[in-house]
């Protein structure tokens, strides 16, 4: 009984304790998914890490991490993580960043670890979506499709650009 002194000592290690942490993924197609995550590994990989980067909420409690350079296919706005970024902060419509490619919306512990969702902050997530004015809507519809347009037109040019050269060149 009691701790005795030749009793073998088991410390735990960091690695043992590990938890799933449940996160939302909003891929770039537009679905929204609760997934699990481990560590920000995790996170670097449901996002397909070039640079991972995070914004917080403005009462600190939500974690936005995304790419600054998503794939090519990836591109285009991811409106629901957009809308939820706005939600969460004191962006306005006009001023929140326009999220692209996929998002992934966490918490984080005390020491800034990464944490798991509560079924309250859930909640919380969705109650702050539906706080969204239609202007707000309109506005961020309007800065998607017109950013939506911008890229296009500049992949077009990318992609004609070696053509022209050619030409300008054979004759």
């Amino acid at each position: 009984m009691g701790n005795s002194s030749n009793s073998p000592r088991y410390d735990e290690r960091a690695e043992w304790n590990t938890m799933m942490n449940t996160v939302l993924y909003f891929s770039a197609d537009g679905a929204i998914y609760e997934t699990r995550a481990y560590s920000k590994a995790d996170i670097d990989e449901l996002v397909h890490d070039q640079g991972l980067q995070c914004l917080t909420s403005a009462d600190r409690q939500f974690d936005f991490w995304f790419s600054p350079s998503p794939h090519g296919c990836q591109r285009r706005v991811n409106q629901n993580a957009t809308e939820l970024l706005l939600a969460t902060t004191t962006f306005t419509a006009k001023t929140v960043p326009l999220l692209r490619g996929c998002i992934v919306a966490a918490t984080h512990d005390a020491a800034g670890d990464l944490d798991g969702l509560s079924w309250q902050q859930l909640d919380l997530l969705a109650d702050r979506n539906r706080s969204l004015t239609r202007r707000d809507e309109r506005i961020l519809n309007r800065r998607a499709l017109r950013e939506d347009r911008r890229l296009r037109r500049t992949a077009e040019i990318h992609r004609l650009a070696p053509v022209r050269r050619r030409a300008r060149t054979a004759a």
